[in-house]
């Protein structure tokens, strides 16, 4: 590894894997994990893959649907072999990792959701803000399409939504 900061090995693609998966605090996204690797320069979709299903094969993340998480041995792994990887690399995922895991963070405290009763489709809707639910809404929609709508506006627009109902509510 004599260019300081790009990964050149799969050996060295897994543990940069598994560097980044260990400081998030959920599942991520396998595309996004992608782009944080990427970050690199020298990392391509093909070997990235590649890495992936090896990693999953020996227990080491699990994926699901596209989405991936550290497995308790890949936790091990990546705690033994982290600091294999040239330190510029790991100052730049764990940099990349920090704002994930914001992200990450913040959507573990929305949840949104919708069934469909005999008096209607019913959207439940909650944000928390990691100590305890601070709005928890049930709401009868038209139709189960308005109830997958209101979702998705709720996820993306949560904490203003809890804002402008305490302004209508405190008017």
């Amino acid at each position: 590894m004599d260019e300081i900061g790009y990964v050149f090995s799969p050996l060295d693609l897994k543990i940069l894997i598994l560097f980044i998966l260990r400081r998030l605090p959920g599942e991520i996204e396998a595309e996004r994990l992608l782009q944080i690797c990427q970050e690199d320069g020298v990392v391509n979709y093909f070997d990235f893959t590649i890495c992936l299903d090896e990693l999953k094969e020996s227990g080491q993340l699990e994926l699901e649907e596209g989405y991936c998480a550290i497995t308790s041995r890949g936790r091990q792994t990546a705690e033994t072999l982290e600091s294999s990887l040239p330190y510029s690399v790991r100052q730049h995922a764990e940099k990349a990792a920090e704002a994930v895991a914001a992200d990450i963070s913040r959507g573990n405290s929305i949840t949104g959701g919708h069934h469909v009763t005999d008096s209607g489709c019913i959207a439940e809707l909650s944000l928390n803000d990691g100590i305890s639910e601070i709005l928890q809404l049930r709401i009868l929609c038209a139709d189960e399409e308005q109830a997958k709508s209101i979702e998705k506006k709720f996820r993306r627009n949560a904490e203003e939504t809890y804002q402008k109902i305490i302004a209508v509510l405190s008017e």
